[in-house]
């Protein structure tokens, strides 16, 4: 589990199904991220299980849930994956689009970020982010990370820090 002033991430569990169906369906979601097969929250839960939950058993770290300290109130996801087409660990986040621009998700990333490196002895992280996400590639560059090229023949940007 991380914490900062204002926030909790903690690993994800079943139990989480309902909000990761909110936040997985929401149009910003769909727009930037992409339509993952959840429709309901036995889909949200085997996105769950296959997803984040398999990947922390795997690699020892997944997309975690953002939580806000004061009450718990889930706010999206923050973390790191292992993608097969990525040759390092990749940072990942999501906000419910009410809680976007109050700067929750630097301060999820930089904990993510921080943990990375002292923790897990990460040395070289990358993001990806489609070419019209203004919002993500502006966060990218606050947390020091630097456009590397096109993949996915355009469809995707790939950052990298250092």
């Amino acid at each position: 589990m991380l914490d900062t002033a204002r926030l909790i991430l903690r690993p994800l569990t079943l139990a989480d199904a309902p909000f990761i169906l909110r936040l997985v369906t929401q149009a910003s979601w769909r727009q930037f991220i992409g339509d993952k097969g959840v429709h309901d929250v036995d889909s949200a839960e085997r996105y769950l299980r296959e997803g984040p939950m398999a990947m922390q058993t795997q690699h020892g770290f997944a997309l975690q849930l953002v939580a806000l300290r004061a009450g718990g109130t889930p706010i999206g996801v923050c973390g790191l994956l292992k993608r097969d087409s990525l040759p390092d660990p990749d940072l990942g986040f999501a906000l419910l689009d009410e809680y976007a621009g109050h700067g929750y998700a630097f301060e999820a990333a930089r904990a993510v970020i921080d943990d990375a490196e002292t923790r897990l002895g990460v040395g070289r992280l990358l993001a990806i982010a489609t070419p019209d996400n203004a919002r993500s590639a502006a966060l990218l560059a606050r947390l020091g990370f630097r456009t590397e090229g096109q993949i996915d023949n355009g469809a995707l940007t790939l950052f990298a820090r250092p």
